[in-house]
């Protein structure tokens, strides 16, 4: 077993740092707009069509800026997953 001394300073700051790189990464992560595919993903899905039919009956939120580009609200999908859960018994 190898064993790593390192002052106190230098570990807080190592510390720190890790912090911010993953407070970093899980904001990257959590962007409000899902591109097509991340929405089927999230959703557990693997039809467009199902994700269109969802759409058409209001079921989920979405934006489309340009003629072939559509995106899907994140808090839109959670809460239509948390509709459609049912509690164990």
């Amino acid at each position: 077993m190898e064993v790593i001394c390192i002052e106190t300073e230098a570990f807080y700051a190592l510390i720190e740092n890790v912090v911010e790189r993953l407070e970093g990464k899980s904001a990257a992560k959590e962007e409000k707009w899902l591109s097509t595919d991340e929405a089927m993903t999230l959703l557990n899905i693997k039809s467009k069509t199902t994700l269109q039919k969802l759409r058409d009956e209001g079921k989920i939120r979405f934006s489309q800026p340009q003629k072939k580009l559509i995106v899907y609200d994140r808090d839109s999908l959670h809460a239509y997953l948390e509709k459609n859960a049912r509690e164990t018994f």
